[in-house]
């Protein structure tokens, strides 16, 4: 049986990319989902876990233009989006575009920012555009956000705003490898100038069009209205939840629906069935809910909290929840 459009880019995307980085096959199956679905992803873990060589790799094989901003304490807003520099010549003010006016852009480390300059990225995020000395200027249409945060416990961080985060479509946990993947990492990149020399060079772009031809697939993708009602209980649940103070808002249910879209569609289906709200719920879910202090004392996570409740929420079709 032939692979559909989107399961053909899922395959690409591992084999390419796979071949740079290794052991990150959950974070791969994610950033597939991002990619088709059109959203941008929160990448959470410890420095030095390869997500700087991660998304130069998307930008290979997506066939774009890298950025790559770095945060600190003392990054300025203007810093990311660009400045108006007086031109002698002209006697104007010209634009010169910040890093954020490329295809993929990664911003390592977004929590060592302070809030002004976590917001900047807010309407780049939602309108693929930025607003600067009252002028507006059109991102790239490809425009694909990959922010790398560090653990909560770091020192020095400033948490997210609940705006900004409820825009990452999905966020993704980059553990450490095993054993047999981290000595498959030390005899490839141990030469001088480790693994950001020439690694991506070796991989191939998408074929033109599948991109645009898989993103078609999902869209085709056909919801029963059950289907929506049961997003909307999984919703209202976390709204309602006393473990939780700030539950699903409607972005996220949005969110939800567009990975299940995607995760139908990598499954060879034209139909979605409860079961790709349920894979890629985790994905889109837990990093948008915050718990309760009684619960975050109790040593609960989001993940864990949605999970028992999930339990709880009436499947379509069923009399009694899953």
């Amino acid at each position: 049986m032939s692979q559909t459009q989107a399961q053909q880019l899922k395959t690409l995307l591992h084999d390419e990319i796979g071949n740079v980085v290794y052991g990150m096959e959950d974070i791969l199956h994610g950033l597939t989902l991002a990619i088709v679905a059109q959203g941008h992803v929160l990448l959470e873990g410890a420095p030095g876990l390869g997500k700087t060589l991660l998304a130069k790799s998307v930008a290979s094989l997506l066939h774009g233009s890298f950025g790559r901003i770095q945060g600190t304490a003392d990054l300025m807003p203007s810093d990311i989006t660009g400045i108006h520099a007086f031109n002698a010549d002209s006697h104007q003010f010209d634009f010169m575009p910040g890093p954020l006016f490329n295809d993929v852009v990664l911003v390592d480390e977004i929590n060592r920012t302070g809030p002004k300059t976590q917001s900047a990225l807010l309407q780049a995020m939602e309108e693929n555009q930025v607003s600067l000395d009252r002028k507006t200027y059109p991102l790239s249409e490809n425009f694909f956000l990959i922010a790398a945060q560090n653990p909560f416990d770091f020192e020095g961080v400033y948490p997210l705003p609940e705006s900004q985060v409820d825009r990452f479509l999905v966020r993704l946990n980059i553990d450490y490898p095993a054993a047999a993947t981290e000595a498959e990492i030390l005899s490839r990149y141990d030469k001088p100038g480790g693994g950001h020399l020439a690694p991506v060079a070796g991989i191939n772009a998408l074929p033109e069009n599948l991109l645009q031809q898989a993103r078609n697939e999902v869209a085709a993708v056909h919801v029963e209205p059950e289907l929506y009602q049961y997003a909307i209980r999984l919703a209202a649940a976390t709204r309602n939840h006393p473990h939780i103070s700030l539950g699903l808002s409607t972005r996220g249910a949005l969110a939800l629906m567009r990975c299940a879209r995607v995760e139908a569609a990598l499954d060879g289906r034209d139909y979605l069935i409860p079961d790709d709200i349920k894979s890629a719920a985790p994905l889109t879910i837990s990093h948008r809910l915050i718990l309760t202090a009684e619960a975050m004392l109790e040593g609960q996570n989001a993940l864990q909290v949605f999970a028992t409740l999930e339990e709880q929420v009436k499947l379509p079709g069923a009399d009694t929840p899953a």
